[in-house]
Order: C-alpha cells, then structure tokens, then sequence
C-alpha cells in the first residue's frame, strides 16, 4: 500500500484545528502533516492539545508556505474568515490542493461577500473554489483544488431543506431558520459571552437577521429553487459544548406531507455514508450524532397550519466542519468518501 498523504492543518490549534487531527490519526489513507498556529508556535504540540499527549509529536510550528508544501501533500486551512485568504492563495500558488473551512471562498459573488464581511483578502482567486457540501456538490470537488467548506449552520440547514425545496415540495419564500448550536461554535479564545458562568445556565439568540451564514445558506437554496430566495435565520447560543440542531418552517405545497418530504431526502442523499433521514415525527438530537459525521434528517407536517417542519442535527466541529473538510479531501483524492469517518457517535 502506498504510503498516506500528508494534511497539513494550518490553525491547528483551535477546536476545529484540533479535530482535524483527530480524525487524520484515524484516518487510512491521510495522516498529519505540519500542524501550523501562530500563537503557540514553537510550543508541543502535546501541551497545547493534551488531548493528542501520546498520539503525535513534535512542536506547533509557524506558517510558512513553502516549508508546508515541501512537506504536505495536501493542506487544510482552518483560520478565521480574512485571515486565511492570503495563507490559501500561498499555499494554491505552491501547488497543494487546500480544503479551506473559512467563509473567504464559500460565496459565489464576490459584493455580496464584501457587504457581510469586508474586503476580500484574494480577490484573484475568489470565485475558483468548488462549495464542499458533498452531498450536493461531489462532482465540482472531485476536479477542485481549491474547496470551500461549508459553515456549521448552513451544512444542517441546506441538506435538511434542499430535498423540499429541490422538488417543489414546500414554498421557497417565507421559510424561518430556528438553530441552535454549543459553544464551541465560537472558537477557542475565550469571550465574555461564551465565558462558563455566562453560557452554562442560560439559552439567547445572537445576530438576529445579520448572521453571516445567511448568505450562504440563501446562496445554496436559491441555486436548487431557480431563483433569489430570502431566509430568516436566527442562531442561539445553548448551553453544551458541541452539536447544532436546526428546526426550519415551510409552507408546504399542495399535497405535501412528512411522509413525501421523507422520500425525498432519502432519494436525494440515497449511498451516502453522512446522511441518515429518520421516519417522519421523528426528533434528531444532538447528542446522537455527537463525535460523528453524520447529520440526521426529520420531517414533520402540522395540517393545523399548513407547515413543514424540518429538523437536523449535527456535531458542528464534526460533520459541521473538521469532518466534512475530510468527507471532501476523500471525494477530491479519489478515496472512498466514509473514509476515516465511520465511527458512531460517543453516546450517552
């Protein structure tokens, strides 16, 4: 067997840095590369991430792009949204095929990405990248080298509406995104907000109808309806550590019901190793699908109101992020797309 190809994690040390590793170590095909974060450089790597203490060697180190193309095969760049355009273009210059989880490259038009977060840090190469949803985009990934992971939220809010509004299913105006998501959604560095005494015994709503995400979301909904499609999302801040749960109101169309819209989504996810599509009525919960990537799909109609009410879960630093960056890294290398990301969830 040939030797594995090596991933280097650039942000390496953050919560979505660190899972990246974990599934790499795991991973039959991949292994780890440098693992880059300019903070801790120069530190072990075992000390900044105790949870690897046994598992891998060697110190943090400090980005450099062509000592990480001298090195890796592949890279994965887990930065904030404006940082990591420049280290993605450094890198794609060098020739590595770059899995990029930050928002720099996920928007197709390049205003409406500068009115939700600025100037863009790459404009010349900002519209190459393939959307790393893979469910509805394996064939782009697979000829990309540039791919843009999704964002947690939009990952379970686009497959678990995609089927409905694909197929005409419910209306696409007027559908309402209640999500929810764990405190590591909000990185490592601590914050007031997230600070434990602060999050641990209360649930709010943030950035109510200014999200970042919405955009994304509207861009991929919009491109499976045919026309521009407008959505309110509102995201919550829930006292956990991990896991997104979206619930998403429809208006359903005539003749719609739980059990169609059930069909659909496992027709359109049929063969696929992330997707389970439980029966209708059913309520996903975070915890299981915690550690794993899968997402689990449910529908439900109220007749009462004329509604679709479509909920989905997932772990946002798995199938959210670190895990659907390795779903794409298998689909772009030719690898079978399960690869390294089999194990069910930790449960209880």
């Amino acid at each position: 067997m040939d030797r594995p190809l090596r991933a280097a994690v650039v942000g390496g040390t953050g919560y979505t840095g660190a899972e990246l590793v974990r599934l790499l170590l795991a991973h039959p095909r991949l292994a780890p590369g440098p693992i880059c974060g300019h903070s801790k450089a120069g530190q072990k790597i075992a000390e900044v991430l105790p949870s690897l203490a046994g598992f891998l060697e060697g110190d943090v180190e400090a980005f450099d792009a062509d000592a990480v193309a001298e090195r890796a095969d592949l890279a994965f760049c887990a930065l904030p949204h404006g940082a990591s355009a420049p280290t993605v273009a450094a890198l794609r210059e060098r020739g590595l095929p770059v899995f990029d989880l930050s928002a720099d490259f996920r928007l197709r038009d390049q205003a409406v990405y500068e009115q939700w977060y600025g100037p863009h840090g790459a404009p010349a190469i900002f519209g190459q990248a393939a959307y790393g949803l893979v469910e509805l985009h394996r064939e782009a990934i697979r000829e990309a080298d540039l791919v843009a992971v999704p964002g947690c939220y939009p990952t379970a809010a686009t497959l678990v509406l995609a089927p409905l509004v694909r197929e005409r299913l419910v209306a696409a105006d007027g559908i309402v995104i209640d999500a929810k998501s764990g405190v590591s959604g909000a990185g490592r560095v601590a914050r007031p907000n997230t600070h434990l005494p602060e999050a641990a015994e209360g649930i709010r709503a943030y950035k109510i109808a200014s999200h970042r995400h919405t955009p994304e979301i509207e861009q991929e909904l919009g491109a499976l309806a045919g026309a521009e499609l407008k959505v309110l999302f509102t995201p919550h801040l829930t006292p956990m550590t991990r896991g997104i749960l979206v619930t998403a109101y429809t208006r359903a169309a005539e003749g719609t019901t739980a059990e169609r819209c059930t069909e659909a989504a496992r027709a359109a996810y049929a063969g696929s190793p992330s997707v389970v599509v439980r029966e209708p009525g059913a309520c996903p919960d975070t915890l299981h699908v915690r550690g794993s990537n899968r997402v689990h799909l449910a529908y439900t109609h109220d007749p009462r109101t004329g509604r679709i009410v479509a909920m989905a879960a997932i772990d946002n630093l798995v199938k959210g992020a670190a895990g659907g960056a390795v779903q794409c890294a298998n689909v772009r290398l030719g690898f079978d797309e399960g690869a390294g990301l089999s194990l069910p969830a930790t449960w209880p």
